[in-house]
């Protein structure tokens, strides 16, 4: 889903339109750091793999809430711009 989001983050062409995919696409790349971690942190092989899991784990939900938290900010500027550009055309 990053993937899929940031190719529409470059093809978007207004600004707002643009920061909430991107904001998306944050989100995405959270979603999996946090899975992998999570991964890590259930199979217990080595320290090391405590280590390193509990650190994606912890910068994936970072990633999820910060993301959101711009999600939410983005979101009616984009619905605005995604309106004038429908009246517009």
């Amino acid at each position: 889903m990053y993937v899929f989001y940031k190719i529409k983050t470059f093809r978007s062409k207004a600004p707002a339109a643009k920061k909430w995919t991107q904001t998306k696409a944050n989100i995405s790349i959270g979603l999996f750091m946090a899975a992998f971690g999570a991964i890590l942190l259930d199979t217990n092989r080595d320290t090391i793999d405590i280590i390193i899991g509990s650190v994606f784990l912890l910068l994936g939900v970072a990633n999820i809430i910060l993301g959101y938290r711009a999600y939410r900010i983005y979101l009616p500027y984009a619905i605005k711009e995604a309106e004038e550009q429908r009246v517009n055309t």
